[in-house]
C-alpha cells in the first residue's frame, strides 16, 4: 500500500493546466489581427446584495436557471446566511427542509448529512467538485450552498442517493470592495472575517477571504474551537473569449467534538444539556488544503470548452472520546443496560475512545464541452465530458483501554468488550462528570491502520432540447468505472497480519441515466416530470465491512413531479414536488460476516418553498418537506418495517425580515423538526422542537451592526443524531447572542 501522499505531483499537474492552456491560446492568436477583448461590465448605482432570492445555479452541468432544471434546487445564498448570523455549512443547510444533521459518527469526522433520509456523507462538493475530506466546513469563503435533491449520478457519478449539496466559493470580481466582520457571542466565541477584492489588470482580479476564531461553539461543554482560514483566488481573462481562474481552500482546525448524550431507556438520558461525557483534552486538529484551476474557453456564442483541476488534502489527528453506554458501577465493573428504573444518579456512562491519524486527498480533471445547435425548429445544447480522478485515504487508529472502578473495562473476560481493543477508556457519572483530562490508566496504544485508494474513469452526455418556448426534454447518460482497494493492518484481537479482511478490492462499472420533461405555458411557470438513477459502491467510502467487500453496488431510483412559479415580476420564486426514492438492494446484513443485496428502502415525500421578496421592505425564505420514510426489507435485524435513521416526517424552516423606515431591519424564524429516531431499529426516540431565532439590524453605507438571537425562547432540543452505540443524540445551543458590526470600504 502507497502511504505517501503525492502533493508535489498533484500541485505541478494542478497549475500545469491554466499554464499549459494559456500558453495555448497565446500560441494560435493570430498575429495579425488585434484580440478583441470584451470587458466585464461594473454596474454603479443601488444594487440589491440583500436578495435571499436565487434564481440562477452555479453547476456548469446543469443550466443556469432554476425554471429549467426539472428537479428540486434549493439555494441559500450569503445574503441569508448573514442575516441568520451563520457562520457553518451546517448552519446554511438547517434553511433546507428534508437535510438532517448527523453528529461525529464512527470513524468519520466533520459534516455527516443526511439528505431525504439518505447519507450524504460522500455527497458534499466544492464549486462541483466531490469535496470527500471529513473535516467542519465553515462559510467564510463561500457565496452560496446549493442543494440539488434526488438521485443524481448522471451528473455527479456514485452516490447522491438522496442529492448533492454543492459548495459556491467566492470569485474574483473587477469592482473593488472590501468588507471586515467581528462578532462576539455570549458563549464567549469570538470571530473576525475579511474578504477583499481588487482589480489586478484590465481584464483581471483578486480576491482573498479570512477566516479567525477562538472561544465555544455552543452553550455546550467541551465544545471550544480555535480556527483559521484563507481562500485566495485570481481570476484572468475576465469578459474575454479565455478565462483562468485559480483558486485555494485553505483551513486548520483545532476543536473539541461533540458526541452528544448516550440513550436509557429508549431516549437521550434527560440531563442538563450543557452536560457532555468527553475529556477536556480531547481535540481534533485538521490542516484542509483545496486548491482549484480552471480554464473556460469560449470559441463563439455556441461552442465553450471547460476544463477544471482540483486537489484536495485533510489531515487529521484526532483524540475523541465518546459516551458509549449507560449502566451500574459494582466490584465486578461496568455493565451496560439499555432499560433500568434506577434513577439517573445511580448510573454511569463508559466512555469510548475514538483516536485516529487521518490522510485523505483526491485530485480530479473534468473536461466538459457545450454545444448550442439547431435540428430544424428543434433546439439543442449538448454536454459532453470526461471526469478522471483519484481517492487516497490513510487511518491510523490507536485505542485507549482503562477501568472503571479498578476493574479492566477491555478484559476478554468482560463479554461486552471486543478482545481488547474496544477502547473503553473509563467510566463518569450520568450526572455531573467530572470534567477531567484522559487518565493515566488507559495509555494509548496503536490500532488497525486502515488504507484505501479509488480511481474514477467517466465520460457523459446531456442533451437539454427545446421544441418550443413551452415544452423541453433533458435526457442524459454517465458510465462511470470506479476501481477501488482496501488493506486492514490487525483483527480485534490486535495481530498483525492476522485479520478478516487484510485486503479487498472491486471495480463497478455503471450506467447512471437521468430524464425530464419541462411544461412552461408561460414565463412565470414551470412544470416538470423526471427521472433518475445512482450507485452507491460498497467501497465507497473507502472502508470496507467483512462480507461487503464483493457485493455490487446498491442502486437507486427516484422520481419527481413539481412545479416553479415566479410571481411579482419575478421577486418572489415558490415551488413545490412530489418525490419517491428507492433503494432496491441495499446491503442487508445476515450475520457478522454475511451480507446480501435483499435490503429495501424507500422514501415518499412532498416539498414546497417560498423564496423572495413580497415588497421591496419584506421579504422571506421558507419551506417545507414531508418524509415518508420505510426500511421496506430488513437491512438488519430488527429494522424491516422501520422508519430510517434520522428522517422525520415533518421539517419546516421559515425566515422573514423587513425594513423598518430607512435604516434599520428586524427578522425572525422558525427551524421545525417532528419527531426522529437515533437507530435503524426506531429502539431511541428523540422528541420534535421549534427553534425561534430573531435578528436586528442597523444599516449604513459603509456599516451595519447586527444582533443576532438564537433560540430565543431557550428550548431543549436534539440537534444532531449519531447512529452508533445504539443511538447517540447531540443537543442544540441554548439562548445565545452574537453581535457583529460589519465594515465596508
Amino acid at each position: 500500500m502507497n502511504r505517501r501522499t503525492p502533493i508535489a505531483t498533484a500541485l505541478l499537474a494542478l497549475f500545469a493546466t491554466p499554464v499549459a492552456a494559456l500558453a495555448q491560446t497565446a500560441a494560435t492568436a493570430p498575429a495579425t489581427q488585434p484580440t478583441t477583448t470584451l470587458h466585464e461590465v461594473v454596474v454603479q448605482g443601488s444594487s440589491v446584495n440583500d436578495d435571499y432570492n436565487a434564481v440562477k445555479n452555479a453547476i456548469s452541468k446543469l443550466p443556469a436557471e432554476l425554471r429549467d432544471i426539472p428537479q428540486s434546487v434549493t439555494v441559500v445564498n450569503k445574503a441569508l446566511i448573514d442575516a441568520q448570523g451563520g457562520t457553518s455549512l451546517a448552519d446554511a443547510l438547517r434553511n433546507v427542509p428534508g437535510i438532517t444533521i448527523g453528529g461525529a459518527e464512527g470513524g468519520q469526522i466533520g459534516n455527516n448529512i443526511n439528505l431525504n433520509g439518505f447519507s450524504a456523507r460522500t455527497d458534499i462538493y466544492l464549486d462541483g467538485f466531490r469535496d470527500r475530506g471529513q473535516y467542519y466546513r465553515d462559510v467564510f469563503a463561500l457565496d452560496s450552498v446549493e442543494v440539488l435533491m434526488g438521485p443524481s449520478s448522471m451528473l455527479f457519478g456514485r452516490g447522491s442517493t438522496g442529492g448533492v449539496i454543492n459548495q459556491v466559493t467566492k470569485k474574483p470580481s473587477l469592482k473593488a470592495a472590501t468588507e471586515v466582520t467581528g462578532s462576539v457571542t455570549t458563549n464567549g466565541l469570538v470571530r473576525a472575517t475579511a474578504d477583499y477584492n481588487t482589480p489586478t489588470g484590465e481584464t483581471s482580479a483578486f480576491r482573498i477571504a479570512a477566516m479567525a476564531q477562538d472561544g465555544s461553539a455552543s452553550t455546550r461543554d467541551q465544545t471550544k474551537v480555535k480556527d483559521f482560514g484563507l481562500a485566495p483566488s485570481w481570476r484572468l481573462g475576465i469578459g474575454t473569449p479565455t478565462e483562468i481562474t485559480l483558486s485555494a481552500l485553505l483551513q486548520h482546525n483545532e476543536d473539541q467534538p461533540d458526541y452528544g448524550l448516550p440513550a436509557i431507556n429508549g431516549h437521550p438520558v434527560n440531563v442538563d444539556r450543557k452536560t457532555a461525557y468527553g475529556f477536556n483534552d480531547d481535540r481534533t486538529i485538521q490542516d484542509v488544503a483545496a486548491l482549484g484551476a480552471t480554464v473556460d474557453h469560449k470559441f463563439s456564442p455556441n461552442l465553450r470548452l471547460r476544463n477544471q483541476t482540483q486537489f484536495n488534502y485533510v489531515n487529521t489527528n484526532a483524540r475523541e472520546t465518546a459516551p458509549n453506554a449507560v449502566g451500574t458501577v459494582s466490584a465486578k465493573g461496568f455493565t451496560p443496560l439499555t432499560t433500568t428504573t434506577l434513577p439517573l444518579d445511580a448510573l454511569f456512562v463508559r466512555q469510548q475512545s475514538h483516536d485516529r491519524h487521518i490522510r485523505d486527498y483526491s485530485i480530479f480533471n473534468q473536461t466538459e464541452l457545450t454545444a448550442k445547435f439547431d435540428t430544424g425548429p428543434v433546439k439543442h445544447t449538448v454536454l459532453v465530458g470526461a471526469e478522471i480522478g483519484h481517492d487516497g485515504y490513510d487511518n491510523q487508529n490507536y485505542y485507549r483501554n482503562g477501568t472503571c472502578n479498578g476493574v479492566p473495562l477491555n478484559s476478554a473476560a468482560t463479554p461486552t468488550a471486543a478482545a481488547g481493543i474496544s477502547g473503553y477508556a473509563a467510566c463518569e457519572p450520568v450526572v455531573n462528570p467530572t470534567y477531567s483530562n484522559s487518565p493515566a490508566t488507559a495509555p494509548s496504544a496503536t490500532g488497525n491502520r486502515q488504507g484505501a485508494a479509488a480511481n474514477t474513469l467517466a465520460a457523459y452526455i446531456n442533451d437539454s432540447v427545446e421544441f418550443s418556448k413551452q415544452w423541453k426534454l433533458v435526457g442524459g447518460l454517465r458510465y462511470d468505472k470506479y476501481i477501488a482497494s482496501i488493506t486492514n493492518s490487525i483483527n480485534s484481537s490486535n495481530t498483525l497480519g492476522s485479520t478478516v479482511l487484510p485486503s479487498a478490492s472491486q471495480t463497478v462499472n455503471f450506467t447512471s441515466v437521468r430524464v425530464g420533461g419541462i411544461w412552461q405555458p408561460t414565463e412565470a411557470q414551470s412544470y416538470y416530470l423526471s427521472y433518475g438513477t445512482s450507485f452507491n459502491p460498497s467501497l465507497e467510502q473507502l472502508v470496507g465491512t467483512v462480507g461487503q467487500q464483493n457485493l455490487d453496488p446498491e442502486k437507486n431510483k427516484s422520481y419527481e413531479v413539481g412545479g416553479k412559479w415566479d410571481l411579482l415580476g419575478g421577486d418572489l420564486s415558490l415551488n413545490s414536488a412530489l418525490f419517491q426514492i428507492t433503494k432496491d438492494n441495499a446491503r442487508s446484513q445476515i450475520d457478522a460476516t454475511t451480507y446480501s443485496l435483499a435490503g429495501k428502502i424507500r422514501v415518499r415525500g412532498f416539498r414546497a418553498g417560498a423564496t423572495g421578496r413580497i415588497t421591496s421592505k419584506w421579504q422571506v425564505f421558507a419551506g417545507y418537506t414531508y418524509l415518508d420514510g420505510e426500511i421496506v426489507n430488513g437491512i438488519a435485524a430488527g429494522t424491516q418495517g422501520m422508519v430510517p435513521t434520522n428522517t422525520p416526517k415533518h421539517t419546516a424552516t421559515a425566515w422573514t425580515s423587513y425594513r423598518v423606515l430607512q435604516d434599520w431591519e428586524v427578522g425572525g424564524g422558525a427551524f421545525y423538526m417532528s419527531q426522529r429516531y437515533a437507530n435503524n431499529t426506531n429502539t431511541v426516540q428523540v422528541g420534535g422542537y421549534v427553534r425561534w431565532d430573531g435578528m436586528i439590524a442597523y444599516h449604513q453605507p459603509k456599516y451595519d451592526v447586527r444582533l443576532n438571537l438564537f433560540n430565543v425562547f431557550d428550548k431543549k432540543y436534539y440537534d444532531a443524531l449519531i447512529q452508533s452505540d445504539g443511538g447517540r443524540s447531540v443537543p442544540g445551543t441554548g439562548r445565545t447572542a452574537m453581535l457583529s458590526f460589519i465594515y465596508r470600504m
